[in-house]
């Protein structure tokens, strides 16, 4: 099985990173982006040993704990079946 896992700013928490990435893509010509906010991404592969349930369950606590500070940052998953 394969995860997705996206992690990105909570709504309201400065992105200073993203405003920087903004500002340089106004400067070199690019038009109509109105604000641009950064990420991160994760694939994470599972073997054969756990079934979807025990590996969503896996991902909810890893992404929680681990990806994510819960305090300022949202997560996304997608798990799929190779």
């Amino acid at each position: 099985m394969l995860a997705k896992v996206f992690v990105t700013l909570r709504e309201g928490v400065l992105d200073p990173q993203g405003k920087a990435i903004h500002h340089a893509t106004t400067t070199i010509g690019y038009q109509g982006i109105t604000e641009i906010r950064q990420g991160k991404y994760f694939e994470i592969t599972f073997d054969d040993s756990l079934d979807k349930a025990q590996a969503q369950e896996q991902l909810e606590k890893l992404a929680h704990d681990v990806l994510s500070n819960p305090v300022i940052e949202d997560y996304e998953i997608q798990l799929s079946a190779d």
